[in-house]
C-alpha cells in the first residue's frame, strides 16, 4: 500500500502562526484558510480589520489549490487570457491568486488561502506560511 504525508494539527498550527506573521509584519489585514489534501477546511482566521468577506473568500482560494495541485492564480490566468468558459468548472470557486498548495516529497498534503490585501500579497503571505514546514 502506498503511503503519503498528511498536515497534522502542529503543522497548521506552524503554518498559521508563520502565515500571521507575514501579515502583521505589513500591517495586512487579512484572513487565513488551511485545507487538506482534499479541500477540506482545517483552520480558518480572520485577523483584526480583515474584511468580513475575505473570510469565505480565503478559504475558497485553498480550496482551489489543494483540489487543482496549483496556485489558484494558474486559473485567475486562464480565464483572464479569455477562456471565460472556465470559471464553470465544477466545485471551484476561489479562482483568484492567493491559493498556495502545500507540497510535501511531491505529495500535495493541503493549501494555504489568503484574502484581504492585494492578491500578490496574499500569495505572500500563504507562501511564508508554508515556508514554516521546511
Amino acid at each position: 500500500m502506498n503511503q503519503k504525508p498528511y498536515l497534522s494539527l502542529n503543522d497548521v498550527k506552524a503554518i498559521a502562526a508563520a502565515a500571521e506573521a507575514e501579515a502583521q509584519a505589513h500591517h495586512w489585514a487579512v484572513s487565513i484558510a488551511i485545507v487538506d489534501d482534499g479541500g477540506h477546511l482545517l483552520w480558518l482566521q480572520r485577523l483584526d480589520g480583515a474584511a468580513a468577506i475575505s473570510a469565505q473568500i480565503a478559504p475558497a482560494k485553498a480550496h482551489t489549490a489543494a483540489l487543482g495541485r496549483r496556485e489558484s492564480k494558474v486559473y485567475e490566468d486562464i480565464i483572464n487570457q479569455g477562456r471565460v468558459s472556465f470559471l464553470s468548472a465544477p466545485g471551484l470557486s476561489g479562482m483568484l491568486e492567493g491559493g498556495v498548495p502545500i507540497v510535501v516529497n511531491g505529495f500535495c498534503v493541503g493549501a494555504v488561502g489568503v484574502s484581504g490585501v492585494k492578491s500578490t500579497e496574499d500569495a505572500q503571505i500563504a507562501r511564508a506560511g508554508i515556508a514554516a514546514l521546511v
